[in-house]
């Protein structure tokens, strides 16, 4: 059995399986997780490693809220391009690397135990390091809609930094960055409807393409005030018959 297989490739109970996320997620309430820690960390480490074997160790050891993993997360962020594993996943959709939308993910997944183990710090501060790139590396719907609202507290001037250096990047990306950037807007409603709708505004002035405004619709259902009817108004006077039901649903 390969060291891939031994740490990843068998559940909890030595029963081999061939879903990692089933061993990742089963890990979450298993203590016996601690165990593969090690293993994970230097499999991580090793450059003679396959590339996504390399990525799955961090995204274990990342829900796992371990500091290796979040260590890891933020050196990934701090230069993405040159990300061990960049590009060994990619979007079906628009032919883009995949892996910091599994690392958003993995970070996302890990807050009850990074309460546990003492991370928490660590988590919040891999989340700003994602959300300080999601202007020019996508994240799949994976990371806005995964900030809880003590983090998007936390994060409110990087949120609004990204969004505004995203405004003049949204013709070239390969991507759908118009609608990334009205999500990250769209994650400040429940704390800041006001700026929500201000961020979201800017973006739909630049791109208000068809799914940027049905993902605009969840700032007029998450936020009050007569920024947010305003808001609604609008998104139903420029949108189509989809974006007016959904802003009619609750």
């Amino acid at each position: 059995m390969s060291r891939f297989d031994e740490l990843l490739g068998t559940d909890f109970a030595g029963r081999p399986t061939g879903d990692l996320e089933d061993v990742i997620y089963e890990g979450l309430d298993e203590p016996r997780h601690q165990e593969r820690v090690p293993g994970l960390v230097a499999l991580m480490h090793d450059t003679s490693a396959l590339e996504w074997h390399r990525l799955a160790a961090c995204v274990a050891l990342t829900t796992w809220a371990e500091a290796a993993g979040f260590a890891a997360v933020l050196a990934a962020a701090a230069h993405p391009k040159q990300a061990p594993w960049y590009g060994c996943l990619i979007d079906r959709r628009f032919s883009v690397d995949n892996t910091f939308a599994q690392l958003s993910l993995a970070v996302s997944d890990s807050e009850v135990l990074s309460e546990e183990k003492a991370t928490t710090e660590r988590r919040t501060e891999a989340l700003r390091a994602l959300v300080r790139i999601a202007d020019c590396e996508y994240f799949d719907e994976k990371l806005a809609d995964h900030l809880d609202r003590s983090v998007v507290k936390s994060l409110l001037p990087e949120i609004a930094d990204t969004v505004h250096r995203g405004l003049t990047g949204i013709d070239s990306a390969r991507f759908d960055l118009a609608t990334q950037l009205v999500d990250l807007a769209a994650a400040v409603a429940p704390v800041d409807g006001a700026r929500a709708v201000r961020l979201a505004r800017e973006v739909l002035a630049v791109s208000s393409s068809p799914r940027a405004l049905m993902h605009a619709v969840a700032i007029a259902h998450r936020s009050t005030g007569p920024e947010a009817v305003a808001f609604g108004e609008y998104l139903a006077s420029v949108g189509d018959e989809r974006v007016r039901a959904a802003l009619v649903e609750r």
